[in-house]
């Protein structure tokens, strides 16, 4: 029995041999594919979780963007206000009011009526207008302390100016705070986007790299912060050169708001100069003068839009960057330069040492490629659109309702639109429409919630802007911080140039902004 037995192994081992064989390798290969899914099903889970962390990432920056832009808002509102004193005005005007009624009391006693200085109409008009202005607006803490200033003091009085003249400064003081209130936020909203998202690509890739360099075996991105585990990196914990490179935005909110005032003075005093405050103005001319007064400020065309210059107003020149630095608290002033401040005039010239900003690569880069952004066109485009939300909620919502007492469009049934379309054809006098602006001036700038703020956050294409400038150039960012400096500055300049003919900016200047985040992030 067992000699048969060996006898048949001994026939059938090459068919065992290759039945064994066969077995083995059909583990081996099973195992291969089963590993390849396995692993390939870990790779799509962890980039999914990528992602995810990448969104989160984004979308927490730009909620940071939103309260950074809320709190600084009120500086340069603050300034706005002291620069353009509407109520002080109101209040001259009031005085004189107060005048011409004692005199007109005082007269009652003669036996002969006096002639009036204009129709009955026209005098409650002015009064009701007055009346409008002086209650339902705001008085500044500076206004209030000038006022009680030249009150107490006869010899620090103001000059007199006559009825018309203080109603003319009325008319353009409140208009070009409104309006100056309105591209100081748009102008700051952008410029905090730029920087934040800049900042938040940089911390990004801060992360990137450090998990790689704690956990070579585990790819995932993780957004705990360590930055400071590791003093010699170079990616986004340099917290020194963040601080410098946010205070910049201390030029739009001290000297930038400056220059948007004086040039939107000088188109609303063009625009609105020739018009009387007792003139009745339709909803669709006040609109059209709207429009004016921006074409004059932007460009007239596409063009001119494009070629106008905004970096002055947001950035400072070179020569005045550590001025800035220090006129903000982040550089201590030298003997040398503690009598100097950015708030002298341009002809006396500040001395300097070498300035130490230059030696700075990281935030000279910052600066740069900020400067490059707020050139590119679809900065000013993306601009236009955040001036077409702010001015339509301004128009459209506020002066309509409280100025032409017409219902909201948005609490307007779609049913109704069309017997509603005689709304263009309402009208209200120009002195009612300066008080609304008086008032929604202090709403732009201090409202809570703000409605302008919200309707800036409402432009898709903001959110579109700051997702090409977070997910940009990755990899130069990652080579240019790993190189030498002579590699560094060859691939800032090939960036440069690369910038103005990327696919991206021809996306954003094309109007396809809202695609860009999709592709990035490859849904």
């Amino acid at each position: 029995m067992i000699a048969s037995t060996r006898r048949w192994l001994r026939r059938n081992r090459t068919n065992f041999a290759v039945g064994v064989g066969v077995l083995g390798a059909g583990y081996v290969a099973g195992q291969y594919v089963l590993s390849k899914v396995v692993e390939a099903r870990q790779r799509m889970a962890e980039d999914r979780v990528a992602k995810e962390n990448l969104r989160r990432r984004f979308q927490q920056n730009q909620e940071d963007c939103t309260i950074t832009v809320l709190a600084l808002l009120p500086t340069a509102t603050e300034n706005v206000l002291e620069a353009l004193p509407v109520e002080r005005i109101t209040q001259d005007l009031q005085q004189k009011k107060a005048e011409r009624l004692g005199r007109t009391a005082g007269s009652l006693d003669s036996p002969a009526p006096l002639p009036s200085s204009g129709p009955s109409s026209v005098t409650d008009d002015d009064g009701r207008s007055l009346a409008s202005l002086q209650t339902d607006s705001y008085v500044h803490a500076s206004q209030m302390a000038a006022s009680s200033a030249s009150g107490g003091e006869p010899g620090a009085s103001r000059p007199t100016k006559s009825k018309a003249q203080l109603w003319a400064d009325l008319k353009i003081t409140s208009i070009t705070r409104a309006f100056t209130l309105l591209y100081t936020l748009s102008l700051l909203t952008l410029l905090t986007r730029i920087q934040l998202n800049l900042l938040g690509r940089r911390n990004y890739l801060s992360s990137v790299v450090s998990t790689a360099s704690h956990s070579p075996q585990d790819p995932t991105i993780s957004l705990e912060n360590r930055d400071d585990d590791n003093a010699e990196q170079t990616y986004g914990n340099d917290f020194e050169t963040n601080r410098k490179f946010l205070t910049f935005s201390w030029w739009l909110l001290h000297r930038g708001w400056r220059d948007v005032m004086e040039k939107v003075e000088t188109a609303v005093t063009v625009v609105f100069g020739p018009l009387n405050p007792r003139e009745d103005i339709p909803l669709e001319k006040l609109s059209a003068l709207i429009l004016d007064v921006r074409m004059r400020v932007e460009g007239a065309t596409q063009e001119q839009r494009r070629s106008h210059k905004w970096l002055p107003y947001l950035l400072p020149p070179h020569d005045q960057e550590e001025t800035v630095l220090r006129e903000s608290g982040m550089l201590k002033s030298t003997p040398q330069t503690q009598s100097a401040s950015i708030l002298s005039p341009p002809s006396s010239p500040v001395p300097t040492s070498p300035p130490p900003l230059l030696a700075s690569r990281p935030l000279r880069r910052l600066l740069d490629e900020t400067s490059d952004l707020i050139e590119s066109p679809p900065f000013t485009q993306i601009l236009t659109l955040l001036l077409d939300a702010t001015f339509s909620h301004l128009t459209d919502h506020q002066i309509r309702t409280d100025a032409y007492k017409l219902p909201d469009p948005s609490s307007i049934p779609r049913v109704q639109e069309v017997s509603d379309l005689d709304s263009g054809l309402a009208k209200a006098k120009l002195a009612n429409i300066l008080a609304v602006m008086t008032r929604q001036a202090h709403v732009i700038g201090n409202g809570v919630p703000n409605r302008y703020a919200q309707a800036v956050e409402g432009v898709k294409e903001l959110e579109a802007f700051a997702a090409v400038i977070y997910s940009s150039h990755f990899e130069f960012e990652a080579l240019g911080d790993a190189g030498s400096s002579g590699a560094r500055e060859a691939q800032n300049e090939e960036v440069r140039e690369e910038k103005r003919q990327e696919p991206v900016v021809m996306d954003a200047a094309s109007g396809m902004f809202e695609t860009v985040w999709e592709r990035i992030v490859g849904q």
